[in-house]
């Protein structure tokens, strides 16, 4: 895009309101000085742009957040949110919290890495059991960068036609860089399974051809993310497309009174034997925990008064993991 139609779409954005577009493409320009090699100017324009980003969501709501929101095809592929959790909200073990504050100070300061031309990395790979924290984590970086979140919806994405599947990824892809935010590629294993596999058709073939070739030629300054629950299921090309590979695992006793506690902080919990608990939440995922946490806050309220106590989590406890053995 020449400068002259770059200000002219930056004057429309503007007009329209729509400050998502306007600082997309300010980041496009610098893109552009990058491809010129005036690196330390699309370095100072990027530091502006994630500036900005941070101020808008740490500045008090005066209604509702707007979203991004996804038009004409694009709307049936994927869904677009603005989280409100951050890195705090998280409940990981102290390495894997460690590497994804490092991936946030990357992008928040990646002016720093550009003046000396290197870049953030921005393909990241989530393994691990259901509800170990894997989506939690990719709303949070988005809302720690002031991104919006597109989660790609894969019933969409996926269809039975020969050639479709990968015109709809050519979308998403695209929009990448036409919008930066972080897009999530929940039970990414649908898209990218070993080539292989028992049932392996030709068309599952090129759906995964495609979505590698894509992961590749990807250029934009968008963060991606994919998940899945069954690491093994993947495909061993799709590991080299990631800069960095997560795993996830079920918390520790500590990490379960940690979620448990983040999620009653209305309640008083000194009486609460920490330790009787302890075998109890063994195997229990995270989203199991914060079920526990609002089965017992009910009952709390309802049958004892709003006072919380360790028979009444436990008990909480022991009806979720009958839900599992059922």
């Amino acid at each position: 895009m020449t400068v002259t139609k770059h200000l002219i779409a930056m004057i429309q954005s503007h007009a329209a309101g729509d400050d998502d577009r306007f600082l997309a493409i300010a980041e496009n320009i610098a893109s552009d000085a990058d491809r010129s090699g005036r690196v330390r100017v699309a370095g100072e324009i990027r530091g502006v742009v994630d500036r900005v980003r941070r101020d808008k969501t740490s500045r008090p709501a005066k209604g509702p957040i707007p979203i991004a929101s996804p038009r004409g095809e694009l709307a049936g592929l994927v869904r677009a949110t603005y989280p409100e959790i951050n890195l705090t909200n998280l409940v990981l073990n102290p390495d894997l919290s460690r590497r994804i504050r490092g991936i946030v100070r990357e992008h928040k300061d990646r002016h720093l890495l550009e003046a000396r031309e290197l870049s953030p990395r921005r393909k990241f790979l989530f393994s691990g059991p259901p509800g170990t924290g894997k989506g939690m984590t990719a709303a949070a970086i988005a809302g720690e960068l002031g991104l919006p979140l597109f989660t790609i919806l894969l019933d969409g994405v996926i269809t039975k036609f020969m050639g479709e599947t990968a015109s709809k990824l050519r979308l998403v892809f695209e929009s990448m860089t036409s919008v930066r935010g972080v897009y999530f590629f929940d039970e990414v294993d649908a898209l990218a399974s070993r080539r292989d596999a028992d049932n392996d058709v030709g068309e599952a073939r090129r759906m995964l051809n495609s979505f590698l070739q894509f992961l590749e030629d990807d250029k934009s300054s968008s963060v991606i993310v994919a998940a899945t629950n069954h690491r093994t299921l993947l495909d061993p090309a799709i590991f080299r497309r990631f800069h960095a590979a997560f795993s996830y695992a079920r918390p520790s006793a500590e990490e379960a009174q940690r979620v448990i506690r983040n999620h009653m902080l209305q309640f008083d919990l000194e009486s609460v034997r920490w330790e009787t608990l302890a075998v109890g939440v063994d195997g229990l995922s995270q989203a199991d925990l914060v079920a526990v946490a609002d089965d017992a806050a009910r009952d709390s309220v309802l049958d004892h008064d709003g006072k919380m106590s360790t028979e009444i989590l436990m008990r909480a406890i022991t009806d979720r993991k009958a839900l599992h053995n059922d």
